[in-house]
């Protein structure tokens, strides 16, 4: 994957999270975009993470975590309960592994 500046990449993580939910016109952009920009704000500024901008790996992830947020703002994402569901396993798998490997520690593996 090329070098990306921060910018190219939150495109990027757009592009893909529309893709992935099948959105082809630009009416949802903004939810999206906040999503994309909410989750890389979180793994930087609460995670303490660093992210690298051409890392295929860590783009799919931005993803995936910003097409979940966007789809459990539903109520149809609630429990019985009424409380909102948990981060999917292979998310939780996914940041941990992040998490591990920036301090220095091997990719753990579910």
């Amino acid at each position: 994957m090329k070098k990306m500046t921060e910018d190219e990449f939150l495109t990027a993580a757009l592009t893909l999270a529309k893709a992935r939910l099948g959105i082809t016109s630009s009416v949802r952009d903004a939810l999206l975009k906040n999503a994309v920009e909410s989750v890389v704000e979180e793994l930087e500024s609460e995670k303490g993470l660093t992210l690298d901008f051409s890392s295929a790996l860590q783009l799919d992830f931005v993803k995936d975590y910003a097409v979940w947020r966007y789809q459990s703002v539903g109520d149809s994402q609630l429990s019985a309960a009424r409380v909102p569901l948990a981060m999917p396993r292979h998310l939780q798998f996914r940041l941990h592994n992040l998490i591990i490997s920036q301090a220095g520690g091997q990719h753990v593996r579910p």
